[in-house]
């Protein structure tokens, strides 16, 4: 029995998966570090709550440790032996996490840049499994990616490259977590996305994001709605324009919560990217993540 972990931006969840890619059982729970200001307080918490949650996943479905056949782990920045690294959401410089777990499993312990995990598993399982040469962009509370050529994942040596989330679109732009000015995560993030709307209608500071979603989709023929889903999506569409203009990929896929707002963003999208391609002739096929938010649990078992 494989467990896959996937550790966000602003939260962890944690699945039971079969050998057929199918998650079994899962469990997940907010990470909240506002009031934390130790990187080792941190940490510790993201231990605590994995241990919690395979705890949970083990007595709820009647196993025990000893079934634990592999471990893992989706995480966010340039992961490598066992280590995480530059997760900026969470202020964690380097960590060797695979370590811990290891300590109390007893297994080994995989670990993989998020993005690249869900990619994987839309790959296999999901919305790519057809195309040859496709991208996987996760957007949530940052952008994760993963881009196939020819069937094969592309992975650099020397870390999980491909950050289309901080390639610059306005070297003059916004303040990005990460240090650089007008990262493409800084417009692009679904965070930001809620953020803005929130500010821009007046909303409380204490809107979830289902019902920022609720009042973009109620009111998407007021002029103000239009204008302010435009407007992020000129942004998106300059950083997917240069992806599709490097790759030439046959489909992107999206995944995270701009998944929830496809039907909407989606021919937005289209038209401006007809307007925005080098090769006017290169065909895209813009999808929805099938696997949604429990791609990073399921490609987490595949690595």
């Amino acid at each position: 029995m494989k467990i896959g972990i996937d550790i966000g931006g602003s939260h962890v969840a944690t699945g039971l998966v079969d050998k057929n890619g199918e998650l079994i059982s899962k469990e997940s729970r907010d990470i909240n570090i506002s009031n934390i200001k130790d990187e080792k307080r941190v940490e510790s918490l993201l231990v605590e709550i994995i241990e919690n949650e395979i705890s949970m996943l083990l007595e709820k479905n009647d196993f025990t440790v000893g079934d634990i056949s592999k471990i893992g782990i989706a995480v966010p920045g340039s992961p490598k032996n066992g280590k995480i690294r530059n997760l900026v959401n969470l202020h964690i410089k380097e960590f060797n996490l695979g370590e811990e777990l290891n300590k109390k499993y007893k297994v080994n312990v995989k670990i993989k840049n998020d993005g690249k995990c869900a990619g994987l598993a839309e790959k296999k399982y999901g919305s790519l499994k057809k195309y040859k040469d496709c991208v996987f962009l996760c957007i949530g509370t940052g952008v994760g990616s993963a881009v196939f050529l020819n069937d094969d994942l592309l992975e650099p040596k020397q870390n999980p490259g491909f950050e289309f989330g901080h390639m610059v679109i306005d070297k003059e732009g916004r303040k990005c977590n990460c240090g650089k000015n007008g990262c493409f995560e800084t417009y692009a993030s679904m965070k930001r996305f809620k953020a803005e709307a929130i500010n821009t209608f007046k909303m409380s500071n204490t809107t979830e994001a289902e019902e920022v979603q609720m009042y973009i989709r109620k009111n998407m023929d007021k002029k103000r709605v239009r204008d302010f889903v435009d407007e992020y999506l000129e942004n998106v569409s300059i950083g997917l324009s240069n992806i599709i203009n490097i790759f030439e990929p046959q489909a992107i896929s999206f995944g995270g919560s701009f998944s929830y707002y496809c039907d909407i963003f989606l021919p937005i999208l289209k038209e401006k990217l007809d307007k925005l391609k080098f090769n006017k002739d290169t065909k895209v096929d813009l999808t929805t993540a099938k696997l949604k938010n429990d791609a990073g649990i399921i490609g987490a078992t595949e690595i």
